[in-house]
């Protein structure tokens, strides 16, 4: 069974990112299967990815800091209901990224990679579909959400992200179901 245009499209977006020697994958299934995410990293170097345990909060703290040494960061959280759990990191230090550490001159892109969980074939519940790009937009003034709705949008959101080291961070937003449509 191939891949959906969709799932094809962030392969393609990871490889472009992936490309780039001074990129690294960090999060939970970047090392190991377990989510739909981690078969887009199929084409991406072990060497480039860090598996960590479930733990948000430190995994995006980890992020940042690897940030502030030039890297660049897509630190993945499978699902928004995951990454409410870093919220701390993300308004109180990555959203200010820019103003805390003015001095780091040689701070690198972070592109937070998450999704609304898919519904179909079996529906999770309801704390694993949550979408809360909109309340986030509106509590984090430098961090840009992007949603990647279509299969045509995915390429061009993770080039912009990955040349955008002015910006604290973009998170872009996937949707599960949409790793499955043909």
């Amino acid at each position: 069974m191939s891949e959906s245009r969709y799932a094809a499209e962030l392969t393609r977006a990871m490889n472009i990112v992936g490309s780039d020697s001074n990129t690294l994958f960090v999060g939970q299934s970047v090392g190991y299967p377990g989510t739909a995410m981690f078969n887009t990293l199929k084409n991406i170097s072990m060497s480039q990815r860090l598996e960590l345990p479930v733990a948000e909060e430190l995994q995006l703290g980890i992020s940042l800091g690897l940030t502030l040494t030039g890297r660049t960061v897509v630190s993945i959280f499978p699902r928004w209901n995951f990454l409410l759990l870093a919220m701390n990191q993300l308004v109180n230090h990555v959203d200010k990224r820019n103003e805390l550490f003015r001095s780091s001159t040689k701070a690198g892109s972070l592109l937070i990679r998450t999704s609304v969980g898919s519904e179909r074939p079996l529906h999770p519940k309801s704390q694993h579909i949550g979408d809360f790009s909109v309340a986030v937009a509106l509590m984090c003034l430098n961090i840009r959400v992007v949603r990647l709705e279509e299969p045509t949008e995915v390429c061009d959101a993770y080039r912009e992200a990955h040349s955008a080291n002015t910006r604290a961070a973009t998170i872009l937003v996937e949707y599960g179901d949409y790793y499955n449509e043909k």
